[in-house]
């Protein structure tokens, strides 16, 4: 009897082990998704502000110093969010749907930041932009990392 007890209380034990693991790996899951949903919010940001910005250097819209200044400003605080929580290991092309992060995202992680501190950089050369034609000069810049990050960290489309 006590051995029965013993095999019942170790089958129940990895009963639960197996359905905590299995648990776990789906939670996981879905942090994977939610960061590459979270990352495509920050992308979508960014994406608009440059809108706002490009539209002002080509003159589709009135130079406004402050739209500029707010514009850029913003977009280097989606390039300052911490990768830690949008970048998570694992949420690469291939493993979790939508995403198209390459894994030399943490193989080079050092190589990634700078590609943020990068768009930080150029954005932030923007503010204070005296008239169009200079947000359209650091138009320049700005782009140029958005297309070097793209190129290097981000797999084509599926």
């Amino acid at each position: 009897m006590k051995r029965f007890a013993k095999t019942a209380t170790t089958a129940t034990l990895g009963a639960a082990l197996i359905v905590s693991a299995a648990w776990a790996e789906s939670h996981s899951e879905k942090a994977l998704e939610d960061a590459v949903k979270a990352r495509h919010a920050q992308m979508q940001i960014v994406s608009y502000h440059m809108g706002i910005l490009g539209a002002t250097a080509k003159g589709e819209i009135a130079y406004d110093s402050a739209m500029v200044d707010a514009a850029a400003q913003n977009i280097a605080a989606m390039a300052g969010l911490s990768r830690a929580t949008l970048w998570l290991e694992g949420s690469e092309q291939g493993f979790v749907e939508g995403s198209r992060a390459k894994t030399e995202i943490w193989s080079d992680a050092a190589g990634f930041g700078a590609k943020f501190e990068d768009m930080q950089n150029a954005s932030m050369a923007l503010v204070g932009a005296a008239d169009a034609a200079a947000v359209g000069a650091g138009m320049g810049a700005l782009g140029q990392s958005c297309k070097a990050c793209h190129e290097t960290y981000r797999g084509p489309k599926n």
